[in-house]
């Protein structure tokens, strides 16, 4: 089973809180792959976490990518959801709350 980025396992540094996410997202973002320094620039924008530690939480993240997406890790099964009488399934579901920008 591959290790969530979002639950690290080791030291309390290791674990990350949703607005550090968040700030993990947005940097990723904001610094692409040919920026000089990326990750200590995404170090400094999540904030209590080093180069190596963002660095590592990207590997984490694109690994676990692969396995979802070579099926490796199956998508969880969600209940159907219900509204005013209509049975939505996941896909459904997907698309009932799919907004379009």
């Amino acid at each position: 089973m591959a290790t969530s980025p979002f639950k690290s396992s080791g030291s309390s540094s290791s674990s990350w809180t949703p607005k550090q996410n968040k700030k993990f997202e947005d940097a990723l973002a904001l610094y692409p792959e040919d920026t000089p320094d990326r990750w200590q620039k995404v170090a400094r924008t999540v904030g209590g976490k080093t180069a190596e530690e963002v660095k590592r939480h990207y590997d984490i993240l694109v690994q676990d990518l692969m396995h979802i997406e070579s099926g490796k890790i199956p998508l969880p099964n969600y209940k159907p959801i219900v509204s005013n009488g209509t049975v939505y399934g996941d896909e459904q579901r997907l698309m009932k709350n799919l907004k379009l920008q």
